[in-house]
């Protein structure tokens, strides 16, 4: 059988936690493998590894209690060796990376904010910023809504202005809160929202990190910010 690794720590801390399970069906127990000073936290992979909800939240409460005790560096889901032999020989090869990174990633925790628009508000709020889309609108709207033609064309001018909007909302969220970390990410593109940022800050500074966020919000309330937090820092280990 495989082992499937969560997250590399120093070895030495404080024991898990014995009743400790992880991914598969029915939970797999957790260990630790160790080598060169560190430990890797692992558990047998099942036969058929598939991302379902349970075994994704199962592995970040394996990552997160390991955080709890000591710096951690957060394994994606999926991540998996051939054996625990092979595990050590890793852990021998990258020890000094491995443990430069823990050094650096101590006391610090990830918040990960998705922005989007609240569309009636950024509809208002494009139209009010432009006369001739509001020149437009009342136009089509004497004429019954307009022809087809017309229609089409002030829909497609809409949704320039929104993208427009987009871009300089995602600078507004970029130049507020970046400064307030020590490092940023730009998250995977989501069609859900037009902008997804990490953020590593240290623990004693979250607080500003996420009264910054809703200040953003409260002054510009066609924008929603959703902040997920404190995080292992996934989006921060090379």
């Amino acid at each position: 059988m495989t082992t499937y690794v969560y997250g590399i720590t120093r070895a030495g801390h404080r024991d898990l936690p014995e009743d400790l399970t992880g991914i598969g069906d029915p939970p797999l127990p957790v260990r630790t493998v160790t080598g060169s000073g560190l430990a890797a936290v692992v558990s047998d992979c099942p036969q058929e590894l598939r991302p379902k909800r349970r075994d994704l939240l199962a592995h970040q409460q394996v990552v997160t209690e390991i955080g709890r005790r000591a710096p951690v560096l957060p394994m994606r889901f999926g991540s998996v060796s051939d054996s625990d032999d092979e595990v050590r020989d890793v852990l021998a090869e990258h020890g000094g990376r491995y443990e430069k990174q823990l050094e650096e990633l101590g006391g610090r925790v990830e918040y990960n904010v998705k922005v989007v628009h609240r569309e009636d508000a950024v509809l208002h709020r494009v139209l009010s910023e432009d006369a001739g889309l509001r020149t437009l609108a009342e136009a089509n709207r004497a004429a019954g809504g307009g022809s087809y033609e017309q229609r089409l064309r002030f829909g497609e001018m809409v949704a320039e202005r929104v993208r427009e909007r987009e871009d300089r909302d995602a600078e507004l969220v970029r130049e507020t809160l970046a400064p307030l970390a020590e490092k940023t990410r730009t998250g995977p593109e989501n069609a859900g929202c037009f902008l997804s940022l990490s953020f590593l800050v240290d623990e004693s500074a979250a607080r500003r990190l996420l009264a910054e966020t809703g200040r953003l919000e409260k002054e510009n309330p066609h924008v929603a910010l959703s902040v997920h937090g404190p995080l292992p820092p996934y989006s921060f280990v090379e």
